[in-house]
């Protein structure tokens, strides 16, 4: 069962003021997402539900008390990223990561990169270098505890998976590139002289659609199982993104729950694996994505704000 969060050492009375802030928050038709949206807005902030169904995130906004709109992002579609980024003007607070797919099975995005790992990293990635000349505070990117799961590496001479795909394998690969985007991302950021921190949060277990379209019938029958039985719900387990959004923390943070196995409890900093951490993994896989995704670190336009 849930905690209430009003019990929590920390929680959604913490958030300060976000009055005068502007958020964007990708995937936020439900879930996660969606929490995410309701607990700024109710702050104060100004919130873009950045959705690929804009039908449906029309009605997510409509549920939401607080200034909020939609916007399209198909991030599996890199010319809907291009799109959604060149209609940004002004500048932009805060860019929350939070959108993804699930242990789906085997597809690929319209440019062709295996789903997850397309949709979870390559999708983000292209989108937070896009906008990064507009953002002035910081990037939070949604990881998972099962970046230590699967091959725990990148498949760099592989990264569609071909021949060796595994719904779970996949997520756990595109979790681990999310990881090591956030660690090279804020290292740059940081060579640049740019104030612009990058940091990462998971949620441990939380009940949300995510787990609703998994390739296994019997993998997603325990899944829903254990978001009866174990998960927080959506509320609480967006308080790990919330508490990376507001709180004043390093670059290059990664906040999870704080109880057993980091599936459930109060947001604080948690660990990664060793191979979240690696620089050289982590340069390398900017390289690649630079590469595949035609999207470059916008540097100079940094340096000159």
């Amino acid at each position: 069962m849930a905690k209430d969060l009003n019990t929590q050492s920390w929680n959604i009375n913490d958030i300060p003021d976000q009055s005068g802030r502007t958020a964007v928050v990708t995937g936020a038709n439900s879930g996660l997402g969606l929490a995410t949206v309701e607990a700024l807005a109710g702050a104060g902030a100004h919130v873009v539900l950045a959705v690929r169904d804009t039908t449906r995130g029309q009605a997510a906004a409509a549920t939401v008390r607080g200034s909020v709109e939609v916007r399209r992002l198909d991030l599996a579609d890199l010319s809907s990223v291009r799109e959604f980024a060149a209609g940004w003007h002004g500048d932009l607070d805060l860019l929350i990561n939070n959108a993804g797919v699930m242990n789906t099975p085997e597809a690929r995005t319209k440019d062709g990169f295996e789903m997850q790992f397309g949709t979870n990293h390559l999708g983000h990635f292209a989108l937070t270098n896009l906008l990064l000349p507009h953002i002035t505070d910081r990037v939070v990117t949604l990881s998972s505890g099962a970046h230590r799961m699967g091959s725990r590496r990148i498949h760099f001479d592989n990264l569609a998976l071909t021949g060796e795909y595994s719904p779970m394998a996949a997520y756990s690969h595109s979790k681990l590139a999310n990881l090591l985007f956030t660690l090279e991302l804020q290292r740059r950021l940081s060579a640049a002289g740019s104030p612009v921190r990058a940091l990462a949060a998971h949620p441990g277990w939380a009940a949300t659609n995510l787990q609703g379209n998994d390739a296994s019938i019997l993998r997603g029958v325990f899944l829903q199982l254990g978001n009866r039985l174990v998960a927080q719900d959506s509320q609480a387990g967006a308080l790990p993104t919330l508490y990376a959004a507001v709180q004043d923390l390093p670059g290059g943070s990664y906040a999870g729950p704080d109880g057993l196995f980091e599936m459930r409890g109060a947001p604080t900093l948690v660990g990664r694996s060793a191979a979240a951490s690696d620089p050289d993994t982590a340069r390398r896989l900017w390289t690649v994505s630079e590469e595949l995704t035609g999207v470059t670190f916008p540097e100079p336009a940094l340096t000159t704000r």
